[in-house]
């Protein structure tokens, strides 16, 4: 089970072998062996802690407890979703030494800077979550994000086919425009909702992408859209927290429910917002596999040894080059599955099944 945590500020989290021995609590030292201390540093640029809930709380949780167990040290910080303090703090990691830098871009161009910085000061690095466009990054390591939008296509159709919904207008309230994981997102739910527009099944309504994954202009730029489309009966939302912005127009408007509205990462807002039947599903991509893919990569490369598990492939749209990646399986969430995410350690039955919850768990099957 994760525990929450405070959000990760910019001072970061270090965990080294050595640590333990010395007296600290509070869990930041490794679980500790010879190793450790004859490996070198890893360190870990995480972007902010409002686009998702995961950067403040599940990545750090579970990429700590990786290196802790491999006893290999790591710094781990996160950039607050400011470019200027990213860069900062990759320099500082890469001035400091560190053998392999793990970074999750805010954009491709701020963090093709330091990843080329890094590997002039011959570092390995590592695209974790986001590819770093045209950045030449040694690895990457993330979910299959066209399927992650193939998933949210299909589980809006099936939301608006269960609704008897006919000629639907369906609006699209994409993620930030320069985020590669966001045009993934859209080639996959597009591959699905344009044969329906195409064939006129559906309608397509207002499509918009939303600034660095801002919820707040998310909420802003949909009650545009439902102002000017109030006929909209299906929303393609990418993530969680956009669903969650646009459900709270449609709760002034008194229509939650009533439009089915997708989402991504399977937090607790959005598990309850399926529970209630205000959103119609999410997908659940198990961080903890990305974080241990990733850690299990770093701690090969900074004992020199060659790294056997990324035996995909992702080509960079803009140089052509073949990334050596590990990609992992994302599963699509309706209300049936809600329990499989409790299951599996991701969030608890506390977090979601609160007292306004407690009637919907039961409904689900959640004991």
């Amino acid at each position: 089970m994760h525990k929450r945590l405070l959000p990760i500020a910019t001072a970061g989290i270090l965990i080294a072998g050595g640590l333990a021995a010395c007296g600290n609590d509070g869990g930041s030292g490794s679980a500790g062996n010879s190793s450790g201390s004859a490996t070198g540093k890893v360190g870990v640029v995480l972007p902010d802690t409002k686009s998702s809930q995961r950067w403040s709380t599940f990545d750090p949780t579970y990429l700590k407890a990786a290196f802790d167990a491999a006893g290999v040290p790591v710094d781990i910080q996160n950039a607050q979703g400011d470019r200027t303090t990213f860069q900062t703090i990759a320099d500082g990691m890469i001035s400091s030494g560190v053998k392999v830098l793990i970074i999750v871009n805010l954009d491709s161009g701020s963090g093709k800077a330091v990843v080329q910085k890094a590997k002039q000061a011959g570092i390995a690095t590592i695209d974790y979550d986001r590819l770093t466009v045209s950045g030449g990054a040694d690895y990457y390591v993330s979910f299959d994000n066209v399927k992650v939008g193939q998933l949210q296509g299909q589980g809006l159709v099936q939301c608006l086919t269960d609704d008897k919904a006919v000629k639907p207008k369906v609006a699209e309230l994409n993620g930030a425009p320069t985020d590669n994981n966001a045009k993934l997102f859209k080639q996959g739910y597009d591959a699905v909702l344009k044969p329906n527009y195409d064939s006129g099944n559906y309608v397509k309504g207002p499509d918009q992408s939303v600034p660095d994954w801002d919820n707040a202009q998310g909420g802003t730029i949909f009650e545009q859209m439902l102002t000017g489309n109030k006929d909209i009966k299906g929303v393609l939302a990418a993530n969680d927290g956009l669903g969650n912005a646009v459900i709270s127009v449609l709760k002034k408007n008194r229509l939650n429910g009533q439009v089915p509205v997708t989402g991504q990462d399977a937090t607790v807002q959005g598990l309850q917002n399926i529970l209630a039947g205000d959103q119609c599903m999410t997908v659940y991509k198990p961080i903890k596999q990305e974080a241990e893919a990733a850690a299990s990569l770093a701690v090969s490369l900074a004992k020199g040894q060659k790294p056997t598990t990324a035996t995909a492939t992702t080509t960079d749209p803009e140089s052509g080059k073949a990334v050596p990646s590990v990609l992992l399986d994302p599963q699509s969430v309706t209300k049936d599955q809600v329990k499989n995410v409790i299951a599996d350690g991701f969030v608890t039955k506390a977090e979601v099944c609160t007292t306004a919850f407690a009637k919907a768990c039961a409904d689900a099957g959640i004991n």
